[in-house]
């Protein structure tokens, strides 16, 4: 878990738009790599100082003819500095793992805060479902997926309220648990919505992509561009079909 788990999408944007000198909503394709960012493990520290050092060789150039307008002319620069922290964090990781720790402290979020999450996720799954907003093949029902995670969303919540009534709190190991297996329900609504979603609204979104991509491809590698392209299709095809992101990140 990165240090600041709770604030990493927002911690990032404010430090973007404070170098940047000026408020900029982040695009899609930002959000997208936030998220890459995120599922590759690279701690907030790293996307801060990534962002800083961007801007600070920005700030030493003679000719500033054009600003910087996505947070993907940072990219480089975060994963490099993703790079030196793992570097410089093998051996105090070293040093925890031989004393043990017993537990991991508090989350921040009560069992009840989470509970209403996963609720309100599960109400607007079945709404969006009932109202007969998704995509169907013969080979696939997303509305069949849709409602198998909807009874799980509700069975996990049941299960959270009733340890908040026996007082028991949430700590950040079993946050850690619950955003696995929120992970694992989101790939697999992810993938019925690939494949249900028709060809015309696919290839759009793929252009789409392809032209926001089209000026940072030679500045990333080409798995991070490809790990770019699948979270963009992915926020795009959720906010197109309704859907809320399963992830205790947007709790």
């Amino acid at each position: 878990m990165p240090e600041n788990y709770f604030n990493y999408f927002t911690e990032i944007e404010e430090r973007f738009q404070q170098r940047r000198g000026s408020i900029l909503l982040l695009s899609t394709l930002d959000w997208a790599l936030i998220e890459t960012w995120k599922d590759a493990g690279i701690p907030l520290t790293a996307a801060l100082r990534g962002i800083d050092e961007a801007f600070d060789k920005y700030d030493r150039r003679p000719s500033k003819t054009r600003k910087v307008n996505s947070l993907a002319y940072c990219a480089q620069e975060v994963l490099a500095a993703a790079e030196s922290l793992k570097e410089a964090a093998t051996g105090s990781d070293r040093e925890v793992g031989e004393a043990g720790v017993a537990d991991k402290p508090s989350s921040g979020f009560t069992a009840l805060e989470v509970a209403a999450f996963l609720r309100r996720c599960a109400g607007r799954i079945a709404v969006t479902s009932e109202q007969g907003g998704l995509p169907h093949t013969s080979g696939v029902d997303t509305r069949a997926v849709a409602s198998i995670h909807v009874g799980s969303l509700n069975e996990l919540a049941g299960d959270l309220e009733l340890a908040a009534i026996a007082g028991a709190t949430f700590s950040a190991r079993q946050f850690e648990d619950l955003e696995r297996r929120l992970t694992v329900m989101e790939e697999k609504l992810f993938a019925a919505l690939q494949t249900a979603a028709p060809e015309d609204v696919l290839i759009a979104l793929r252009a789409e992509a392809d032209r926001e991509l089209a000026p940072y491809r030679r500045k990333m590698p080409s798995a991070q561009v490809e790990q770019l392209m699948r979270q963009y299709l992915h926020k795009k095809l959720f906010e197109k079909y309704g859907l809320p992101r399963l992830s205790l990140f947007y709790l």
